[in-house]
């Protein structure tokens, strides 16, 4: 195994946990917050696809990211994890979707790398803590799994299954 395919199988993963984590929620579900001020799981799971854009977007050569729905990149920014607002988000499905189609764009253009390209110096706010492109693709992949701590509230305080 080589690092191109280690970076692969960890943005795989991290993705199956994630969705994995949606497993069993309605619509309705997704917009429950386990306590006033907290995120709920629709706003996280659209955060973790404009985050993956917005930190890869520039820096991995070839990628290639389908377009979301408008007013999507807004719906999930900084403003929107504070809204209160009921409507106007993502079905499950459409999360859902949104999140693989943005993996699946990660790791096309992941793929067509050789591992030389993964120590090419990255650019921006987050070069202080992923100095390399290939530390940048790990980060996208942890960020993934720090988000898991949250749905697990989400899940615990809907009587549904712990998973992980």
């Amino acid at each position: 195994m080589n690092a191109i395919e280690l970076l692969s199988d960890s943005l795989r993963g991290s993705e199956m946990v994630t969705l994995g984590f949606l497993d069993g929620f309605s619509d309705a579900d997704l917009l429950d917050r386990p306590v006033d001020g907290a995120n709920h799981a629709a706003w996280q799971v659209g955060h973790l696809v404009i985050a993956e854009r917005f930190i890869l977007g520039s820096q991995l050569p070839g990628v290639n990211y389908p377009p979301l729905p408008a007013g999507f990149e807004a719906r999930h920014g900084k403003d929107g994890a504070t809204s209160t607002e009921s409507t106007g988000w993502a079905t499950k499905a459409g999360y859902e979707q949104a999140f693989r189609e943005t993996r699946a764009a990660t790791i096309a253009a992941l793929a067509k790398l050789n591992e030389s390209q993964l120590d090419t110096p990255t650019e921006g706010r987050l070069a202080a803590k992923a100095p390399k492109l290939g530390n940048l693709i790990q980060l996208v992949a942890n960020h993934d799994l720090m988000h898991g701590g949250q749905f697990s509230v989400i899940r615990r305080k809907q009587g549904k299954p712990v998973l992980f």
